[in-house]
């Protein structure tokens, strides 16, 4: 069974308006099911697509042909002879991140340095660019902090213009060991994983999280890497990080009217009512029985 959505910021879709001609949209398809995406895009926007998890395809010309796009890689889409309307077909557990930019917005940021573009120089400019490669760890970081962040609603915009516009200054970035001696700790692929395995970890068992010794012991880290690690990657604590994970499982539990109060203060780890009823206050600013 396949569900679509098309253009809503509901369900696995989310865009955000970063400014004229300049949009990220982030793609979670976190059920068992396959489902599809789709948005118009004009044959102006360059398209960045960066799968961080999971497994998920382009489908173009009603399904004529199709692109795969695979866990840690990136897809760069431009054709300026054709509407590439995106139509991405996503596997169960599935996270997509894209940057969609016009082309002339592009310009405004490259314009002197066009020729060091691979696909807007004077002999390429009027050709379509199809490019998949592999997501370094450092591009891994930034898309994950796109994903995972906890920042004023005041905020939002200028702190996801920022990481777009990081985005590009890495991937255009051509020393390959430009950024390597900001993050030493970052820069190794193997602790990066240890760090999404610890965030893995605290959502599986969020009802009896492990302790911070505990968690750093099962990933392999140091305690003092875990933390730092862990707010590099995701913006955030080990333990805000999960507050905000469980008040937001509990207002999705809240949303489908088939649970009390109690039953999902359970399912997030409260023993009691009154203490969950605390923290979603704290969160939300107001009970759960007046949110649902």
């Amino acid at each position: 069974m396949t569900k679509v959505i098309k253009n809503i910021a509901e369900g696995p879709l989310k865009e955000f308006y970063i400014e004229d001609g300049f949009f990220v949209l982030k793609t979670q398809n976190n059920s068992i099911e396959k489902q599809t995406v789709t948005r118009n895009a004009e044959n102006n926007l360059i398209q960045f697509h960066y799968c961080l998890k999971g497994k998920s395809k382009f489908i173009f010309n009603q399904g004529r042909y199709h692109l795969d796009l695979n866990e840690e890689n990136l897809l760069l889409l431009y054709n300026p002879n054709l509407d590439l309307p995106i139509n991405l077909e996503l596997q169960p557990h599935t996270w997509v991140v894209s940057m969609l930019i016009s082309l002339k917005k592009f310009h405004s940021l490259f314009s002197k340095e066009a020729e060091h573009i691979h696909f807007l120089n004077s002999e390429t400019k009027d050709k379509k660019y199809y490019h998949s490669e592999k997501i370094n760890p450092t591009t891994s970081i930034i898309l994950n902090q796109i994903l995972n962040y906890n920042i004023h609603s005041s905020l939002q915009n200028l702190y996801l213009k920022a990481k777009c516009y990081e985005l590009l200054s890495v991937h255009f970035n051509k020393s390959d060991n430009a950024d390597l001696e900001q993050c030493p700790f970052l820069a190794d692929e193997e602790n990066i994983l240890k760090i999404k395995r610890s965030k893995e970890i605290i959502i599986s068992r969020m009802t009896e999280p492990p302790t911070l010794n505990e968690l750093a012991d099962e990933v392999g880290l140091s305690l003092k890497k875990l933390k730092e690690g862990f707010k590099q990657i995701y913006g955030t604590s080990v333990y805000s990080f999960l507050f905000d994970y469980k008040m937001e499982y509990a207002r999705k539990l809240l949303e489908t009217n088939k649970y009390n109060v109690n039953e999902i203060g359970l399912k997030v780890g409260y023993s009691t009512a009154s203490h969950f009823i605390s923290a979603f206050k704290k969160k939300y600013g107001t009970t759960p029985k007046k949110y649902s």
